[in-house]
């Protein structure tokens, strides 16, 4: 909530222009000129904080003002005074760098010796160092290496193709929209965080930001368990710790592996990431390396094997493929000397004894034992048969198709001797498993900071790294269906190939160089992501726009993000847990396509709305191609698991509905508040082809509001009654108005604001506030009448506190205010509600459970009397109230048929109500009411003439004074221009004459006249019949509405002679006498309920 603080100020106009417009001032001022508080570096961080001690100069100083201003612009001093030189400007952006904005961007601390400590950094790497080869290194990972060949198998080259082109594309139009935003400014750390908060506000970027962390911290989780994948399968599978007691079991078992082994790997990575970045920093090219060395020998060996194709041979046994490593020779039988003998594939599916007798598996008896090359190699022609995919059930035994087989099913002891497949597979699944690959596209705007020319680097670095990375898959789609057996690309882990990895069975020289390359790069990958999502934890608690988040800003001394890798590490180790690198990949996929589709979104947002600040360096994009992006980005996640993208947006939707409710309110010129805008325009204009139809007509309420001389709300239940009335619905806009000159009471006129803003928040008032400056009161509310709102979105209902003690008070100006304020709606068209007793309305957390809420309905107003109560009802507080509607019969009227006809109105309404009418015989002027009238009428000649000779003597104490006018020192909210009854100007002398005197001692000696003559009064006979109509109405209501929770009441409009002013109170206050809550309504003349649908 925004809050103000006074500061003591020597200049008042110098404060004025500091609060103008509550922006952030940028000093720009000459580095040599001497002035308190001086700091010679932009002091704006765009964040909202107010930074400088001094922002402007001192005009109270003629020295400093002459040494500043030059002598050729001395036309220009006062807008010098709060802007600065051209001169000045241009030479602070020519000094201004692109400094890295990092952990300590947000502290509460001095901004000085930050800028001096990282001013000595000189951003100094190319786009090759800084954009390109990072984005290889994340783009690159452990997919490619042991899931792209399982992939090739299942889906066929054909569809693989096209999952590779889906992915690549998405992430290609998404580096494009990317470098568009990155291009359009300094992105500093955060990287996709920090484009999408500052593009869409504080609510997407939160809600993002936090989707971007989980989605790296599910990566650091996929990496490590690849990682271990490689360590168990191929480089020491006897460490594993469980083994499978029966062939079935081996599931469970290699789970369990997975899930010790990963938990060690992740807390070795997080210490070593704990002690110290430096040195996963340091082994980045390292990791590198290895990558690119792998990916060579991976092009190497296909080359390779157009002539010599390594010889890697396959057993089948009919078309079904064996685990490799589960026998010595691929044969049934062989011969030892003279004798046939019986090879281990044969004891493995015959029951012990001689070859005779022995009992074998059905289909190892009637099939031949083949062996099939398993890289044939480049100019085999296999990929004829690599085309089309073959997607399998959990369980099922690989087959070739074209090889002999007898249609036997065998046993289900002999099913653990086969290849089979461990999940069931899919397209969508191929693609959720697949799209991690192609991720990592954030690299090189995360290093803006650090390059030498970040706007031309990062859109042409990620770009070429994209090209490159999309390449190499393409390539190694068509290479693998060009070189490996099927069997073998259908085979996850290599049992057919004696527990190689498949991929490395295709490299060149050794296996081992893909191995090893692809084990050091998932461990590198793994810490970079262990090492990125912390610090994108600690960018969003920084930002403070989640409250709960702000423990996991703080750090080591020098910045490090301890507490966020401690969290990091916990949800890490989930993702570890789960233990299968198919089933954490999808996941992953889910928060980044989150990611992407916000990227795209952003930049479609920001260049169809045009914003002037939307000045991309990077010219190759289109709002079409974005909106593209995120259409490609939303179908991949319910392509790939329509559970799991339904569960990342409602996280995404809880974390947005989270800010907006309670996060730190943020300003940053975001893209959504442009597109509130846009719509609210188009809106606007919309709503200017006329009035609302009936059935749209709802109260739009303007509340004039009263404040005290403290400028605290006099009356905060008007706004209580207003929150209940609309329900968060429609407009409400809160108006006051504070009395004096708008010169001298802007700074009173901010915080009468602000005290109205933060009551209506207290009372859950959604609306707008409005305060005007003005001479007088009367006037300043006459001015809130025509003026608030805008086109077709203005009130049409005004709500007007009760003047209460007008009675007692000798002063009219309130109760003329208050008239003249029913007259100014009555000229407007407006309708009028006036809450009485209004200190006595329910507030929002009372509920009444019983109880009627009373309809008295004298002369029809358009029907805003039936629509109120059923409004009112809408809220918790009067929910359980019923709604009861009289009329009033005179004895002309026939009440039966009355009666009848007003229950088929509420019936044709849908308003359930019970009715009543009451009748009103003639009866005669009672002498209760007579004596009432003439009361009144004595009381007002009485304030008359006191208020006559009150201003015949101020008006002597101003011709002492030799005055030519009054001085009069009204109350804040009291009128001045009337109340002092001072003769016509010509009257007034400048010097005493003989008939003056004689004239003021008339007038001060006619008292006695004077009372006689209230005594021999006799009331008006209007008055009268008013009088009586007040009492008897009166008393009908209070017999049968005496115990209703509210009361609603036509209220009378004030007479046409403004004369009766006076009278026209007394009326109103005999009318609700007796009742505790009244409410007073005047339709504005237009239906406002209709029956029709």
């Amino acid at each position: 909530m925004p809050h103000f603080t006074v500061v003591p100020v020597e200049d008042a106009a110098q404060a004025n222009y500091d609060n103008l417009e509550g922006i952030n001032w940028v000093d720009y001022r000459d580095a040599g000129q001497g002035y308190p508080g001086h700091q010679d570096t932009v002091s704006s961080y765009g964040q909202g904080n107010h930074t400088e001690d001094s922002p402007f100069l001192n005009s109270a100083d003629p020295a400093k003002k002459n040494d500043f201003y030059d002598r050729n612009l001395a036309l220009f001093e006062e807008e010098l005074d709060i802007r600065p030189k051209v001169s000045s400007l241009l030479s602070r952006l020519v000094n201004y760098t692109n400094i890295t904005q990092g952990a300590k961007e947000h502290e509460e601390e001095d901004r000085a010796e930050v800028l001096q400590r990282k001013a000595t950094k000189f951003p100094n790497m190319g786009t090759l160092m800084g954009v390109y080869l990072p984005c290889l290194q994340n783009i690159f990972g452990v997919i490619l290496f042991l899931r792209l060949t399982w992939i090739v198998g299942m889906a066929g080259i054909v569809q693989s193709l096209l999952i590779v082109l889906m992915c690549c594309s998405c992430t290609m139009l998404t580096a494009i929209s990317m470098s568009a935003i990155a291009t359009n400014g300094v992105v500093p750390a955060g990287g996709a965080y920090f484009m999408i908060s500052r593009s869409l506000g504080p609510e997407f970027g939160g809600a993002v930001g936090l989707c971007f962390y989980l989605g790296t911290t599910f990566a650091a989780a996929m990496y490590i368990l690849g990682a271990i994948e490689i360590f168990l399968k191929y480089l020491v599978p006897q460490a594993a710790i469980f083994h499978a007691t029966d062939p079935h079991g081996g599931d469970s078992a290699v789970l369990n592996n997975m899930r010790v082994y990963g938990s060690i790997c992740l807390s070795l990575m997080a210490v070593v990431v704990f002690v110290g970045v430096k040195y996963v920093n340091k082994l980045a090219s390292l990791f590198l390396a290895c990558v690119i060395i792998s990916i060579v020998s991976i092009y190497a060996g296909a080359i390779k094997s157009a002539s010599h194709p390594p010889e890697f041979p396959i057993c089948m046994l009919g078309n079904r493929t064996l685990v490799r490593d589960l026998f010595d020779v691929c044969a049934k039988t062989v011969v030892v000397g003279n004798d046939t003998v019986s090879t281990q594939l044969w004891r493995n599916f015959c029951s012990t004894g001689n070859m005779s007798s022995a009992q074998c598996d059905d289909y190892f008896s009637r099939n031949n034992v083949t062996a099939i090359q398993g890289i044939p190699g480049l100019a085999s022609g296999i990929i004829r048969d690599n085309m089309w995919g073959d997607y399998q059930q959990k369980g099922e035994i690989l087959e070739k198709s074209g090889l002999p087989s007898a249609d036997v099913h065998g046993t289900m002891e002999s099913f653990g001797m086969y290849v089979s497949a461990d999940i069931a597979t899919s397209f969508t699944l191929l693609v959720g498993i697949f799209f991690p690959s192609a991720t990592g596209i954030m690299a090189g705007s995360n290093r803006s900071g650090d390059l030498r020319d970040a706007q031309k680097s990062i859109p042409v670095g990620t770009i070429l790294a994209i090209a490159t990375t999309s390449l190499v898959y393409f390539t190694s789609v068509v290479l693998f269906g060009a070189c490996i057996e099927g069997v073998v690309l259908r085979d996850k882990f290599g049992d057919a190939v004696s527990k190689n990895l498949v991929v490395g069975t295709l490299s060149w020289p050794s296996p081992w160089v893909i191995v090893i390359g692809s084990f050091f790069s998932t461990v590198g990958a793994g810490l970079q992501s262990l090492t990125g999502a912390p610090r994108l934890l600690q960018a969003i608690a920084k930002d403070n726009i989640i409250p709960f988040l702000r423990v996991f800003g703080h750090g080591k001394a020098n910045g490090e993000p301890t507490w966020a890798l401690l969290l990091t590490g916990l949800i890490a180790e989930l993702g570890i847990l789960i233990a299968s690198l198919d089933m954490v990949a999808p996941i992953l996929s889910m928060f980044f396509l989150m990611c992407y589709l916000f990227v795209n979104l952003a930049c479609a947002v920001q260049t169809l709305l045009r914003t002037p600040n939307w000045r991309p360096r990077f010219k190759y994009y289109h709002w079409a191609l974005s909106f593209l992006g995120m259409s490609m980005c939303l179908a991949l996640m319910f392509i790939s698991s329509w559970y799991y993208a339904i569960v990342a947006m409602g996280i995404a939707g809880m974390i947005y509905k989270y800010i907006e409710y309670q996060g730190a309110e943020k300003e940053w010129g975001d893209g959504i508040r442009g597109l509130s805008l846009s719509a609210a325009r188009y809106s606007l204009l919309r709503l200017e082809a006329g009035p609302p139809h009936t059935k749209n007509w709802r109260p739009q309420l303007l509340v004039l509001l009263k404040l005290d001389e403290d400028l605290h709300v006099k009356y905060p239940r008007l706004l209580t009654f207003a929150s209940q009335l609309k329900a968060g619905k429609g407009l409400t806009i809160v108006g006051s108005v504070v009395q004096g000159n708008f010169l001298n009471s802007y700074g009173e006129t901010q915080a009468a604001e602000q005290a109205i803003k933060n009551m209506m928040e207290i009372e859950r008032v959604k609306g707008f506030c409005q305060v005007v400056v003005a001479s007088k009161v009367r006037e300043g509310i006459a001015h809130l009448i025509q003026s608030c709102g805008l086109g077709g979105m203005k009130h049409n209902t005004v709500v007007l506190g009760w003047p209460y003690g007008w009675r007692q008070s000798e002063d009219p100006r309130a109760w003329k205010t208050f008239i003249n304020t029913v007259r100014c709606t009555t000229a407007a068209h407006l309708a009028l509600m006036v809450p009485k007793n209004v200190s006595f309305y329910p507030s929002n957390h009372e509920r009444f459970t019983d109880g009627n809420i009373d309809v008295w309905w004298i002369v029809h107003d358009g029907g805003m009397l039936m629509l109120l109560p059923f409004l009112l009802k809408q809220h918790k507080v009067w929910r359980k109230c019923k709604m009861r509607i009289f009329t009033v019969a005179q004895m002309e009227d026939n009440s039966i048929q009355m009666k009848k006809d007003l229950a088929m109105f509420l019936y044709q309404l849908r308003i359930e109500a019970e009715v009543e009418v009451v009748e009103m015989h003639d009866s005669d002027i009672s002498a209760y009411t007579y004596e009432r009238t003439l009361m009144m009428e004595q009381r007002s000649q009485m304030l008359r003439q006191m208020r006559l000779s009150s201003a015949e003597r101020e008006r002597e104490a101003q011709l002492v004074k030799d005055r030519h006018s009054l001085v009069c020192m009204g109350s804040r909210y009291s009128d001045e221009e009337e109340e002092v009854m001072e003769p016509p100007s010509e009257k007034v002398h400048m010097t005493w004459t003989t008939e003056k005197s004689e004239a003021e001692w008339t007038s001060t000696h006619n008292a006695p006249e004077n009372f006689r003559e209230l005594i021999s009064l006799k009331p008006d006979q209007s008055n009268v019949r008013r009088m009586h109509t007040a009492v008897k109405l009166n008393e009908v209501i209070v017999n049968r509405s005496h115990d209703a929770r509210l009361v609603l009441l036509n209220m009378p409009g004030p007479p046409r002679d403004t004369e009766g002013n006076e009278n026209y109170m007394e009326f109103l206050e005999v009318l609700t006498e007796g009742l505790e809550r009244v409410l007073l309504v005047r339709g504005g003349g237009r239906e406002v309920i209709t029956i029709y649908s």
